[in-house]
């Protein structure tokens, strides 16, 4: 009995052995499968990665799990960044924000220049609030060039050369004079814009020219009677500066071929300074005008250094650089010539200031890049001549714009002032007074 109970007892563990080996090959073979199955997700993964790394090379945008996490942390950051830097260029519109209080003339008369611009019938109609809250010395665009002021009939029924100002000029005048504004007189002896018909006998262009004393007298006559009309009217104290001479030399230092040159010879620049030292006010100074005057520099000192009378005074008292240049110029270059104008002694104006887009050979289009370079080369040029000044290396009295706005300059292709076609300011216009932060840069 005792014995078949062992043997049962035998059949019974044996039998609980062989389940129990079964249960556990049975896991074995579970977690063989479970790790090729994740197995199969690590190479997935890698080949991920691997597929991540080459897209980012070529600049593909790939999301992974939490590498993705990181990286968008990070692009937020950059982001943030890139959105602060971009936020302190574009807080403001330039075009919306407010001028300055007293003008571009409160400025500059910080620094002891004057402030002007060149008016006509249609600026002093439609924007004499601008003009008048910004400056404080005007030049007239044409109408005081000598085609304006010198009437045909009259000088024939005369026998001699007839000074008469329009209508148009008067209004100009009496706008000058009705708000306080002060006058540069804009110009007497030029080569161009001056009636041919004074150069010939009679008056006449189909008889010939006259000769070297009668194209002297009348020279004296037209300048005489000139400074007589402005005072008889009341407007010669308004005046405190006059081209008498404008662009006579050529950017080669040779004086430029005109009929004043052909008939009188090369001393008749000497005979208008002459004549208009005799007949204007001593308060008016009197300037010889040009442009490109960086690349004539030493030919117009020489010329204006000859302007003396037989006493040894000078005859002229100012330089006018016109000032047409390009946002392309070197500042430094041109600096050189102001500074060696200065060191003449005398005084210096810029007298037609207007700074194109790119360069003469390449205009460039106004966009946000290169009006921000024109703000920059206004501020950078207008604070050079202000620090000029106060270190004594330039005599630099006023700057005069050539025109209100882009949309009535003479070069409004080329978007050279400080307001836009809209009369909106520009960055060139917070460049001129002086306010870097919204310039441009």
């Amino acid at each position: 009995m005792k014995q078949k109970l062992r043997l049962f007892m035998l059949v019974i563990t044996v039998l609980s052995m062989i389940l129990v080996i079964g249960a556990c090959s049975k896991d074995k073979k579970e977690g063989q499968e479970d790790l090729t199955i994740n197995e199969d997700v690590d190479n997935t993964t890698e080949n991920d990665e691997s597929d991540t790394s080459s897209d980012e090379d070529k600049g593909v945008e790939v999301t992974t799990d939490e590498g993705s996490q990181v990286e968008d942390a990070t692009e937020g950051e950059e982001k943030e960044e890139v959105n602060e830097e971009t936020e302190d260029k574009l807080d403001y519109v330039v075009g919306e924000l407010p001028l300055i209080q007293g003008g571009i003339k409160g400025v500059f008369d910080t620094y002891n220049m004057q402030a002007g611009t060149c008016i006509n019938g249609y600026v002093i109609k439609s924007f004499s609030d601008n003009i008048i809250g910004n400056y404080n010395s005007v030049t007239m665009e044409n109408e005081m060039k000598p085609d304006a002021i010198l009437n045909h009939t009259k000088s024939i029924e005369a026998g001699d050369l007839v000074v008469e100002y329009p209508q148009r000029t008067i209004e100009l005048l009496d706008f000058a004079k009705d708000n306080g504004l002060m006058v540069r007189g804009h110009t007497l002896v030029w080569y161009s814009q001056t009636p041919q018909w004074i150069f010939y006998e009679d008056f006449d262009t189909n008889k010939p020219l006259v000769d070297r004393d009668t194209m002297l007298a009348r020279m004296d006559s037209y300048l005489k009677q000139n400074f007589e009309f402005l005072e008889s009217k009341g407007y010669i104290d308004m005046f405190y500066a006059y081209d008498i001479v404008n662009e006579a030399i050529n950017d080669d230092g040779s004086l430029r071929d005109c009929k004043w040159l052909e008939i009188i010879g090369d001393d008749y620049l000497w005979h208008a300074f002459y004549l208009a030292d005799k007949y204007a006010p001593d308060h008016v100074k009197l300037y010889y005008n040009d442009y490109n005057e960086q690349f004539k520099t030493e030919a117009v000192i020489k010329m204006a250094e000859s302007l003396v009378d037989e006493s040894g005074r000078s005859l002229i008292d100012g330089i006018g650089c016109q000032a047409h240049l390009y946002t392309k110029d070197s500042i430094d270059k041109y600096m050189k010539t102001l500074e060696a104008f200065s060191a003449t002694g005398l005084d210096v104006q810029i007298t037609e200031i207007d700074v194109s887009l790119g360069t003469w050979q390449n205009i460039q289009a106004p966009t946000e890049e290169n009006l921000r370079e024109q703000g920059q080369y206004y501020y950078e040029l207008v604070n050079r001549i202000i620090e000029g000044n106060q270190a004594g290396t330039t005599n630099i009295s006023g700057i005069t714009f050539w025109g209100v706005s882009d949309g009535v300059s003479w070069r409004s292709d080329r978007n050279p002032l400080l307001f836009d076609k809209s009369f909106k300011p520009k960055y060139a216009y917070f460049g001129v007074i002086q306010d870097k932060d919204h310039a441009g840069y």
